[in-house]
Order: structure tokens, then C-alpha cells, then sequence
């Protein structure tokens, strides 16, 4: 994309929404965002990305007023997003799902403050939470590592519904999954390298059609944290890693003195540390020179 091209583009929003297999909502969820953005004073346009659906998903929206971009098979939430995103028409882009969870009416509020910060998040933390509580478990420990590896409290690592620059997403393109983890990634990056980042408290309502969401993405999403934080701020990860070696070495080093029967489990406890923290050290530099040179 040119800087002319940047220029042309004139100022409003645009609204991507991934849809796999929504046609028992996607009717409902564009209406009451056209709702919405109808009483908003800009352009503004709804666009959405039919993930290679096997139903009606795209002739619904389409017949609902929606921009329709449909990718020729299940590419992935985050690959839908990407596909809206370079094709939509304005700067300031919101995302949202197709299944009726989030509130369309709590979008205004996220563009107030969208002007002031970098990302707007809507944080599912309102008066009606319908998260299964059978997930809730693996979300608090996620939010948990999360914010503590991004330095950051974060109350909704991977909420749907938020506002953000167009300029965000393109920077960080080549990390952003293709998958549901999108929502993760950027926001872990945004937080990792010093951008502005709100949460706005909204309600999250139960879903029409089933959930695309499984047992085992849990653990994707652990490995993508751990991933995402060692790619941005790896001396988070490696500083205590290296230290449990080093207090196992101490701590058997210890226990060596008082039986008098030295082995060399303490040396490499305290050479498995040093390892650690060297290569995280070495990681470091190497994401500094990155960032230094610029994120394409």
C-alpha cells in the first residue's frame, strides 16, 4: 500500500466480521450493527468475511446490507480478519463476531476513546457474562500469565469485540496467527512494545449456533502466550526460568554440604541457570535490533 493510497483513504470505520457457518445469526448481528453505526456522524461500512461456510452464511449478509468478502475454504478467524482488514475502506477498523455474543450497542463507546489509544478493547467483565463456566478456569489462567509476562493487567486477553488502528494490524501482520489466537497476538504485542491500550467493561451474551471453540485450543492458546511474550519480551520468560535452576542448584549445593557427598546435580543446576539467561539475554538484543528496525 502506497502513502498515496494511505491518503486517499478517507476517515471513517469499517467493521469486520468473520463468519464460519453463521446463518443462524449472522442475519441478526449485522442488523443491530447497522443499527448502531447509523447514528454514528462517519462513513462507515460492514464487512463480512464468509470463512468458506457450507450454509447460507454469505447470502444472508449480503442480503442483510453487508459488504461480502468469501474465502474459498476455512482459512481461520485470524485469516478471515486479515482478509476484511486489506480490503476494507477505512483506517480505523472494529472487529466483531458473527454470533450475537457481543453488544452491538457498546461499540460507541469504544470509539470514544479510540482517537486517544492505539486499541480499544470491549472486556467482558459487564453485569451479563456468559462465559461457560466450564472455560472459565483456563481464561483466568491465561489473563494471569498473560499480564504478568506482559507487565500489564490484562482483563480480557482475547475478547472479540475492540477497536484499533488500521496501522496496529499491519504492523504486526507477520505474527498474527490465522487462527482464533489474533485477538492474543495483538494484543500481547501492543502491550509488549508500549501502545495504548483500553478496556471497556461490556456484557458478553450466549451465542447463536454452536461454538467453534474446543477443549484442546486451550492449550494453543498457552503455547501462543508463551510464544508471542518469548518473540516481544523474552527475559520475562527466560530471567525465571534460569532462576528455579539456579535455586535448584543452590538448593542442592546445600543439601551436598550438609550430607557431605558432593555430586554434580548442583553444577548443572547452576550452569542450566546461566544457560538460560544468557540465551534469554541473547534473545533480547536480538527483538531490541528487531524492534529498532521496525516491524513490517
Amino acid at each position: 500500500m502506497s502513502a498515496k493510497d494511505f491518503a486517499a483513504r478517507p476517515a471513517g470505520l469499517s467493521l469486520v466480521m468473520p463468519a464460519y457457518d453463521e446463518e443462524e445469526g449472522i442475519e441478526e448481528a449485522v442488523a443491530s450493527m447497522q443499527g448502531v453505526l447509523a447514528g454514528l456522524d462517519a462513513e462507515t461500512e460492514i464487512l463480512v468475511v464468509d470463512d468458506g461456510s457450507a450454509d447460507r452464511t454469505a447470502e444472508l449478509a449480503e442480503k442483510a446490507g453487508a459488504r461480502v468478502i468469501s474465502l474459498p475454504e476455512n482459512c481461520g478467524y485470524g485469516a478471515a480478519i486479515k482478509a476484511g482488514v486489506e480490503v476494507a475502506r477505512h483506517d480505523k477498523i472494529a472487529i466483531t463476531d458473527a454470533d450475537g455474543t457481543y453488544p452491538a450497542d457498546a461499540l460507541p463507546a469504544l470509539l470514544a476513546r479510540a482517537d486517544r489509544y492505539d486499541m480499544v478493547v470491549g472486556s467482558r467483565q459487564g453485569a451479563n457474562v456468559a462465559i461457560p463456566w466450564a472455560r472459565r478456569p483456563a481464561k483466568w489462567f491465561l489473563n494471569r500469565l498473560a499480564s504478568y509476562l506482559a507487565g500489564r493487567r490484562i482483563p480480557d486477553l482475547n475478547s472479540g469485540l475492540r477497536v484499533m488502528d488500521r496501522g496496529l494490524l499491519e504492523r504486526y501482520a507477520h505474527v498474527l496467527p490465522q487462527g482464533f489466537s489474533l485477538t492474543t497476538t495483538i494484543t500481547l504485542a501492543a502491550l509488549c512494545n508500549g501502545h495504548l491500550v483500553y478496556y471497556h467493561p461490556i456484557d458478553y451474551y450466549e451465542r447463536s449456533g454452536r461454538s467453534k471453540i474446543r477443549p484442546r485450543h486451550a492449550l494453543d492458546f498457552l503455547l501462543l502466550v508463551l510464544r508471542t511474550v518469548v518473540y516481544f519480551n523474552p527475559l520475562k520468560v527466560f530471567i525465571p526460568l534460569g532462576a528455579v535452576f539456579i535455586a535448584i542448584g543452590i538448593g542442592k549445593f546445600a543439601y551436598d554440604v550438609v550430607k557431605g557427598d558432593f555430586s554434580e546435580t548442583a553444577l548443572i543446576g547452576f550452569l542450566g541457570g546461566a544457560l538460560l539467561w544468557s540465551v534469554g539475554l541473547l534473545a533480547d538484543q536480538i527483538a531490541r535490533i528487531g524492534l529498532r528496525g521496525g516491524v513490517r
